[in-house]
């Protein structure tokens, strides 16, 4: 009898070997509905970032809208006679309407349009606390042989974008609010394989910008 009592009996065994299995199972499905979670967490995220950039972009899209009828409002008498050009909040002005070939002595026809457009600029300006780039271009073809005023293409640029600054600043624009830059035959508009491509390519633009201090300190709060 007492050889009887010390055999295990079947249910016993049974259980023994099948409870490992049901806790293998558990932790299985534990550590699969974990990884879900961590997944689902994270498309969830990735779609909030999505959400975010997209609703940024479009606050972006819609300032600068608002911007650029802004400007073409502020400058529709000039816009009128087709000297003035605006493209992407960028006002264009024809080189030959300025200066003759090779030169950056002002025609008295473009100071005649640098002062007709000082009024809104400074008021578009001052309302938006920026500045105005005066940005001067040129063709790709050498300067005149001969011409000692101008080393090369850029120098000229900067020469004609430092013109229409000091223009601006006599007929009403405070000095704070512009400034000048030069690029040469860099950013064609268009070919320089013609006359007409170069001529549209001897050109000054002039672009409102945000003042750097501010524009750093939107970074910063960004």
């Amino acid at each position: 009898m007492a050889g009887l009592d010390e055999r295990p009996i079947d249910g016993d065994e049974g259980d023994e070997h099948h409870a490992p299995v049901w806790a293998v199972f558990g932790d299985l499905m534990s550590g699969l509905v974990g990884a879900f979670v961590l997944i689902l967490v994270g498309v969830l995220v990735v779609q909030m970032d999505l959400v975010n950039s997209l609703q940024a972009e479009v606050r972006k899209r819609e300032q600068e809208e608002q911007r650029r009828m802004a400007l073409e409002k502020a400058l529709a008498i000039p816009l009128q006679n087709g000297r003035v050009t605006l493209d992407n909040g960028r006002i264009g002005i024809s080189g030959s309407v300025l200066f003759a070939l090779n030169s950056d002595e002002l025609r008295p026809e473009g100071r005649q349009i640098l002062r007709s457009l000082v009024p809104p600029l400074q008021v578009y300006l001052g309302e938006r606390d920026e500045m105005l780039m005066v940005s001067g271009f040129t063709d790709d073809r050498p300067v005149q042989a001969g011409n000692q005023r101008f080393a090369d293409n850029l120098e000229l640029s900067a020469q004609r974008a430092l013109t229409v600054t000091r223009a601006l600043i006599e007929e009403g624009m405070p000095r704070q609010r512009v400034f000048s830059a030069a690029f040469g035959a860099e950013q064609p508009v268009a070919s320089n394989d013609d006359e007409k491509g170069r001529a549209l390519n001897r050109r000054v633009e002039m672009a409102p910008v945000p003042k750097a201090g501010r524009e750093a300190r939107a970074g910063a709060r960004d």
